[in-house]
């Protein structure tokens, strides 16, 4: 048994799929296939259900996985470790979130500032954000809702309100407040279920027993506005997005309903250990998002 067949088996039992595990590990499939086989031989026991092409990991296959996570993901840690030490300039730091386009400010600050660190980015719901952390695929979570779990550390980084967007000319526009059920029947403009928007609308929604009529579904929250602006329906946005929309023809109304906030956390494992690339960026991520709340406060 030897780190390369442990990891083939780790890829293989996250896809529960030789092909795609040969793809992403960037081997020839029937490699794969004869390094499973010889590590099932060495153990004694079958690792995989197999019928006709479809695999699915077994209990043997489970209760191996979980041990060889583990241990590739101390090796990993310890080559992080160890590269700090020696003070080698550079690293890499792997970030999710559910939305990345507010965050390009950060992302370019730590850029210019960290020239050397490689940083990857993944767009992720908060149920992918669980396995990444799991599988030590990420480093840091920038999360707008609670990710559960034994183990993760969170540090808040902003706690806003969030508010009603609607177009310029809108019935409710010359309004400062409105109630869930002013808004009862409006369309909405919202993410799919699994990102914060859709959650907190659901939520406010539940308070006067309605669902709310959603006219417009995507992945990516910053697409909101443009889809307001162009008469499509309302959404929800957070307080800090209404001064980067200055000049833009919406108007925006507080909700007379309580815990219409949304809260931002950073996310990490607390048994791994955190290169000192995401240290880095960690601190600096408080720090920028101290200073927007503070700007926001102050405008």
């Amino acid at each position: 048994m030897d780190l390369l067949s442990l990891r083939y088996f780790r890829a293989v039992a996250r896809r529960e799929h030789i092909s795609r595990a040969a793809e992403e590990l960037r081997v020839a499939q029937p490699s794969v296939s004869r390094t499973i086989a010889r590590l099932e031989a060495e153990l004694g026991v079958p690792l995989f259900d197999r019928q006709g092409r479809t695999i699915r990991l077994n209990r043997y296959g489970a209760a191996f996985l979980a041990r060889v996570e583990r241990a590739l993901g101390e090796l990993d840690d310890a080559r992080r470790e160890l590269a700090d030490a020696a003070g080698l300039d550079g690293g890499t730091v792997t970030v999710a979130a559910e939305t990345l386009l507010p965050f390009t400010e950060l992302l370019g600050g730590f850029r210019a500032a960290h020239p050397g660190v490689t940083v990857r980015c993944f767009q992720s719901t908060p149920e992918v954000m669980l396995e990444q952390l799991r599988s030590r695929e990420v480093d840091l979570c920038i999360a707008s809702q609670p990710l559960p779990g034994p183990g993760l550390g969170t540090v808040r980084l902003l706690r806003e309100e969030v508010l009603l967007v609607v177009p310029a000319g809108h019935p409710l526009a010359d309004r400062e407040r409105a109630s869930v059920a002013d808004i009862a029947d409006e369309p909405f403009i919202c993410t799919r279920p699994g990102h914060w928007q859709r959650a907190l609308l659901e939520q406010l929604f539940a308070t006067i027993g309605r669902r709310p009529v959603i006219t417009c579904e995507g992945d990516e929250p910053g697409a909101t506005h443009f889809l307001v602006m162009a008469g499509l329906g309302v959404g929800l946005m957070p307080s800090i997005a209404r001064t980067e929309l200055a000049g833009a023809p919406l108007a925006w109304l507080r909700l007379d309903t309580p815990d219409c906030v949304r809260t931002l956390s950073l996310v990490r494992r607390e048994d791994g250990y955190l290169s000192a690339a995401a240290r880095r960026f960690r601190d600096l991520a408080v720090a920028h998002f101290a200073e927007r709340a503070r700007r926001a406060h102050t405008a």
